[in-house]
């Protein structure tokens, strides 16, 4: 019974994935005779099966810009990028889709020692530091015991310096998964899907404006309370709007 249940379940995935197949290759016939929002339409089906890529994302966003949907066309280039950060064709379309926003973000200046921490930090994401991490840890262990029970003392100078440096790379590389472990979970960004919204002082629709949005700006989530979001800028803004208004990558 065992073996049959789980035959049914991989004959069922198949057949998932080739559904899946001929509505990704249907999406791309709709798209070249211009019918974009079939062809969306024919793509959220695969999202809403739970099939993610790269590929997906990035011709969902390509018919919502055809469309003018400058929200969404936003929002699908950077769960494109998500899955995919090193894609020149992504980035490219991302930036003409940015260049189609009415608002203008201009960040704020960054210090020397935060552009060499994001230089770093980028460089391998918190698992790769971790592991580096814990690599290091375990040479540390490795050329301390070689320098203990090594009898030359040229050899145990050799090994006494390439541990210290190893205990350093590996304080070093712990430090940066811990803090890069942190900025992930608190980087939430969203995408502002409606067309204009305005961003509240407090919580609250009586609550005074403090500024406008408007669709495909990108925006960092800070705090939730209720159906309200408390939302900043790159250029140091922030406020209230309602969740309805924007989406979470």
């Amino acid at each position: 019974m065992k073996k049959i249940l789980i035959i049914f379940t991989a004959l069922l995935s198949i057949s998932g994935l080739t559904q899946n197949d001929a509505l990704f290759e249907q999406g791309k016939e709709l798209y070249k005779a211009e019918k974009y929002q079939d062809a969306v339409d024919a793509w959220m089906k695969i999202l809403e099966s739970e099939q993610h890529s790269a590929a997906l994302y990035f011709n969902i966003a390509n018919a919502h810009y055809k469309l003018n949907n400058i929200g969404p066309s936003v929002y699908y280039y950077e769960k494109a990028l998500q899955l995919d950060p090193n894609d020149s064709d992504i980035k490219n379309n991302l930036a003409f889709a940015e260049n189609a926003r009415i608002d203008v973000i201009e960040p704020l200046p960054q210090t020397l020692f935060k552009r060499w921490y994001q230089r770093i930090a980028g460089i391998m994401t918190f698992d790769g530091w971790a592991v580096t991490a814990t690599v290091f840890s375990t040479l540390f262990v490795l050329l301390f015991l070689g320098y203990y029970f090594s009898v030359s003392e040229r050899r145990k100078r050799i090994l006494f310096t390439a541990a210290i440096i190893s205990i350093c790379v590996a304080l070093a590389t712990m430090v940066l998964a811990f803090k890069t472990y942190d900025d992930a979970q608190r980087y939430r960004p969203a995408i502002i899907f409606a067309e204009e919204t305005e961003v509240r002082s407090e919580p609250t629709m009586g609550s005074e404006t403090a500024f406008l949005l408007h669709e495909g700006t990108k925006v960092m989530i800070r705090d939730r309370e209720g159906e309200w979001y408390r939302i900043s800028l790159a250029d140091g803004k922030d406020g209230w709007i309602p969740a309805s208004e924007l989406k979470e990558l």
